[in-house]
C-alpha cells in the first residue's frame, strides 16, 4: 500500500508539474504575441492552450483512475482517461484548421512582419527550456510508476519543441533577411503536426472505448507467458481490452483434472503473477478447465 501510494503521488506531481508549466507558457507567449503578431508564435500559443487543456483533463484523469473500483463501477473508472483524450482530439483539430486557415490568408496577402521579433524569440526558449525540463520529470515518473497517462503528456510535450523551434526560425528570418513568408509556412507545419497527434490521439482513446483488442506485440507476449507455464497444458480464449492506462486480460488456461482445488489454483495464482510481472497494473482473470 505504500508503495502504491507513492506512485500516486509521483503521477499527481507529475500532472501538476504538466498544468503549472503550462499555465507559465500561455502567459509568456500571450505577451510574445502581441509583441511580434507572428502566426507561428500563435500556433505555439494554441498549442500551449491545448497542453493546458490535456494538462488538466491527464490530471483529472489520474486523480479519478485511481479510485478503486465500486458496485456501480465494477471494472474501475479508468475510461475516464478515455473520454477525456477524445474530446481533447476534437478541440486539437478544431484550433489546428483555425491556425492553418490563418497562416494561408497570410500567405495569400503577405503583410510585412511586425517588428520586435526578439521578444518572441526569447519567449521561445524558454518554452524550449521548460518543457525539456517538464519531459525529463514525466519519463522519470513514467518509468517509475509504469503510468501510461503521464508517458503520453510527455510525448504530446516533447512534440511541442518542433513548434518551437520553427517559430525561432520564422521570427529570426524575418528579422536578419525580411522574410516574411517563413512565418505563416512554419505556422501551417505546426498546425499539420497538432492535426496528425490529434488524429492519433482520438484513435486510441476512441479503441479503448469501444473495448478493442490491445496490439498484437501484447496479445503474443500474454500469450508467451502462459504457453509452457508449469502445470499448464494448453489455453484458449484469450480477449484483452485496454481502458486509459489499464489492460483487462482473460485467459482460460487448461489444467489437469485430477489435480485438487488447490493445486489447481496455486497454479492460477503463479500464472497470474507471472502475466502481472510483464504488464504491471494489468487486471487479470484467469479462468480454469480441466482437460
Amino acid at each position: 500500500m505504500a508503495a502504491r501510494g507513492t506512485e500516486e503521488r509521483l503521477n499527481l506531481s507529475a500532472g501538476l508539474a504538466s498544468v503549472a508549466v503550462a499555465l507559465l507558457l500561455i502567459a509568456a507567449k500571450l505577451w510574445a504575441l502581441f509583441q511580434t503578431g507572428a502566426l507561428s508564435v500563435a500556433a505555439t500559443l494554441a498549442d500551449s492552450a491545448l497542453d493546458l487543456a490535456m494538462s488538466l483533463g491527464a490530471l483529472a484523469a489520474i486523480a479519478y483512475a485511481a479510485r478503486p473500483a465500486d458496485d456501480d463501477h465494477a471494472f474501475g473508472h479508468t475510461a475516464a482517461e478515455d473520454l477525456a483524450a477524445l474530446a481533447q482530439s476534437l478541440f486539437i483539430l478544431v484550433s489546428a484548421a483555425l491556425i492553418g486557415g490563418a497562416a494561408a490568408h497570410r500567405l495569400a496577402e503577405p503583410a510585412a512582419m511586425p517588428v520586435r521579433e526578439g521578444a518572441g524569440i526569447a519567449v521561445m526558449g524558454l518554452s524550449i527550456v521548460l518543457t525539456v525540463a517538464l519531459v525529463g520529470w514525466q519519463r522519470h515518473v513514467a518509468r517509475a510508476t509504469g503510468n501510461r497517462v503521464v508517458a503520453a503528456d510527455s510525448l504530446h510535450y516533447l512534440g511541442d519543441l518542433v513548434p518551437a523551434l520553427g517559430a525561432i526560425v520564422a521570427l529570426w528570418t524575418s528579422r536578419r533577411f525580411g522574410v516574411s513568408w517563413v512565418d505563416p509556412v512554419v505556422a501551417i507545419g505546426a498546425a499539420l503536426l497538432m492535426a496528425r497527434g490529434a488524429l492519433v490521439i482520438g484513435r486510441a482513446a476512441w479503441d479503448a472505448l469501444m473495448d478493442r483488442a490491445v496490439d498484437a506485440e501484447t496479445v503474443a507476449g500474454i500469450e508467451s507467458v502462459a504457453r509452457g507455464f508449469p502445470g499448464v497444458r494448453g489455453h484458449h480464449d484469450l480477449r484483452t481490452r485496454r481502458s486509459g492506462g489499464r489492460v483487462f486480460i482473460n485467459l482460460h488456461v487448461e489444467l489437469d483434472g485430477d489435480q485438487s482445488l488447490h493445486e489447481a489454483h496455486a497454479i492460477g495464482a503463479a500464472l497470474k503473477r507471472a502475466i502481472l510481472a510483464r504488464y504491471p497494473g494489468a487486471d487479470v482473470i484467469i479462468h480454469k478447465d480441466p482437460v
